[in-house]
């Protein structure tokens, strides 16, 4: 017997469950369903929320053949073979999974049959579609997101399912606890596969004393049965970027409990490499000259967590976004160097002060290199005013501390006052 996911697929787009920003009443695919006008489309979001789901429902609403295809196992004749079909009884929709593994071969053969509308395409992934999927593919579709299915949108399929007799389960004559539910809707996390392949397993591998008997299905019966995830991580794919996005985002706003979770989150993958990466990223642009100490603690931690691996290393790492959290922000020192590096690649930088030049080898004073140089420490306080930038770049100024701390405002105060007394003593 096929999975209860598979048997409850939606036959038309109004028995899609979520994804109303695309399937609604006035939204994108609806609209082009109802004047049957269909376009190649890419959609793409987590697994489990309805991809499949949206292709299978446009073809039952259009009546126009439905193929699925995979484009990482499935061959190049099998694509010839759909294509013969649309040629031979007209058009046809092909839901292409994991489009972003499509190779060129394959890619090349679809083109033309997308440029005819033979073949009407869904390609389907849960990679980025602008990152993974090639131009040429691209600009033949429309992109549409996908979003995880919110409680309530998976409560009423799981309803749906359990009153259905033909394709669900209502000939079991099942009564869901609000407890069960309420953890299948936890734990499936807007999976809806998963959340319907976990209820039908509670169902079946729960006995009734007789055919007419209602079966309970309680929370733990429901705990028993779950086998879903909580998230699902790639350590390659989109979803990962977003998740070390929101974890330097959430650092970046001094919001710790929202660090945390997303910390958690990545512990979860077991993704040591990336967190302790991120982390030194973090500690030097978003707390920087605000807190350097906090900077060289979050080094500290990195490295332990580096020695004791997972899940010990959950606790310097802990310690590590509390701190950087807390503390004073500045990204004073990136600004700096990003101001400094356009500056080189945009505008005429001309030539190192002869001064500045080294002066360590034969010849270099016949070419005037280093003869002028004032060496510091040979005046008080280990300063003296010269100029050490290009002529053409003599008044740059890159450096704009924020003061944000005791520690920053003190460097603002020493580099104003030296850039005053440079001015004044070179004028």
């Amino acid at each position: 017997m096929k999975p209860l996911a598979y048997r409850m697929r939606p036959q038309d787009i109004d028995q899609i469950v979520g994804q109303q920003h695309l399937v609604g009443p006035g939204k994108i695919i609806r609209r082009m369903v109802e004047a049957k006008l269909l376009s190649s489309m890419i959609l793409y979001g987590p697994p489990g929320i309805g991809k499949t789901s949206i292709a299978a429902a446009i073809a039952g609403s259009t009546k126009y053949a439905f193929r699925m295809l995979n484009a990482a196992t499935d061959t190049k004749k099998d694509l010839q073979q759909v294509a013969l079909e649309a040629k031979m009884s007209g058009t046809v929709i092909l839901l292409l999974d994991e489009i972003h593994r499509l190779d060129k071969t394959k890619q090349d053969f679809l083109l033309p049959l997308l440029e005819s509308g033979q073949i009407v395409l869904i390609g389907a992934t849960t990679e980025n579609p602008y990152i993974s999927i090639s131009p040429a593919i691209r600009s033949r579709c429309q992109i549409f997101e996908l979003h995880p299915l919110s409680s309530k949108d998976a409560s009423i399929a799981i309803k749906r399912s359990l009153k259905d007799e033909k394709n669900g389960l209502g000939k079991y004559h099942v009564t869901l606890t609000p407890e069960a539910e309420q953890l299948l809707l936890e734990k499936g996390n807007g999976d809806l596969r998963a959340t319907l392949n976990a209820l039908e397993l509670a169902v079946l591998s729960t006995k009734a004393e007789t055919k007419s008997e209602t079966i309970i299905i309680d929370k733990q019966i429901m705990a028993d049965s779950i086998q879903v995830k909580v998230q699902n991580f790639d350590a390659n794919g989109d979803s990962h970027y977003d998740l070390v996005s929101a974890f330097q985002k959430s650092i970046r706003g001094s919001d710790t409990d929202a660090s945390l979770h997303y910390l958690a989150r990545l512990i979860e993958s077991g993704d040591l490499i990336s967190i302790c990466r991120r982390l030194l990223v973090i500690a030097y642009e978003d707390i920087g000259l605000a807190n350097p100490s906090a900077c060289q603690r979050a080094v500290s931690s990195v490295w332990t967590a580096q020695q004791v691996g997972l899940p010990e290393a959950r606790i310097p790492l802990a310690n590590a976004v509390i701190e950087l959290c807390l503390s004073p922000k500045s990204n004073s020192a990136i600004s700096a160097i990003d101001q400094a590096l356009m500056t080189v690649k945009n505008k005429n930088i001309g030539t190192i002060p002869d001064s500045l030049k080294d002066a360590h080898y034969k010849g270099a004073q016949k070419l005037g290199h280093g003869i002028d140089y004032k060496y510091p420490h040979a005046f008080p306080s280990d300063w003296v005013a010269q100029q050490y930038l290009p002529d053409n770049l003599k008044n740059e100024s890159y450096f704009e501390p924020k003061g944000n701390s005791k520690i920053e405002e003190a460097y603002k105060q020493q580099y104003l006052k030296l850039k005053a007394m440079q001015k004044k003593q070179l004028q």
